[in-house]
């Protein structure tokens, strides 16, 4: 046994890896020693007191399977720059597929994976910067594609988030306004939803059938709820 004094931080990257998040989470580009000190807790009690006292340590490693180069796709933490930009096509690809097999979880996982190659990658280059944009545009249609299957998962403020952000870099995309619409109906913001649908209408007026359905649902809604409220608080003052 020797003293590990960085082991902490490695600890911490590979819990990372086992929870599907990126292993640089949460660290910038520095030395080992100052990303020790860049850090007041590491998110995990043990490890902290591991750093605040290095121990020596026993490392017990057990191999469960052994995978032949080729016979797996890596991770996109694990993946070269150029390994990333190579595997997007095909994530994506797998994404579409799994979406229309109706396995609508697992393609969000597939269009996440793809996003995060490319987020990482956009992560060094200069914000505005024409290789920044071109990896945007490449961003932008497989956060879409995300924020469809959400939308079919119920999780619409996370739709919200990732259609605004979308928005307020690219005032003109169409299915983000849609997308937020749809969201922005679900929990009941109704002015909003209706802003979005017709700024739709106001790009891409051939989408007037598709808007319009849109909105007699979200009446259709309103006067059910309308009901429901009258008959709770009519419960409610009689008594």
């Amino acid at each position: 046994p020797q003293h590990v004094v960085l082991y902490p931080l490695v600890s911490k990257s590979l819990r990372n890896i086992a929870a599907g998040k990126d292993p640089l989470e949460g660290q910038r580009h520095c030395c080992s020693i100052a990303q020790m000190h860049e850090h007041y807790s590491l998110g995990y009690p043990d490890l902290d007191e591991l750093q605040k006292n290095p121990q020596p340590l026993i490392f017990d490693i057990e191999v469960l399977k052994v995978e032949p180069p080729g016979s797996y796709q890596q991770d996109p933490w694990a993946m070269t720059d150029e390994e990333k930009l190579q595997a997007v096509p095909q994530i994506h690809k797998e994404g579409n597929e799994l979406y229309r097999q109706g396995k609508v979880p697992e393609a969000a996982a597939k269009y996440y994976d793809a996003i995060a190659c490319l987020k990482n990658l956009q992560m060094k280059e200069q914000p505005g910067s024409p290789d920044w944009i071109e990896l945007d545009q490449k961003i932008t249609p497989l956060l879409l594609n995300y924020c469809q299957c959400k939308l079919q998962c119920e999780e619409y403020y996370e739709v919200l988030d990732h259609c605004s952000s979308i928005l307020n870099k690219y005032e003109d995309n169409v299915k983000a306004y849609f997308k937020r619409g749809k969201a922005h109906a679900a929990v009941w913001n109704v002015a909003e939803a209706q802003a979005d649908f017709a700024k739709v209408l106001a790009l891409d007026p051939s989408l007037r059938p598709v808007v319009s359905k849109e909105l007699r649902s979200l009446e259709a809604r309103l006067r059910e709820k309308d009901a429901e409220d009258k008959i709770r608080f009519k419960g409610i003052f009689s008594q």
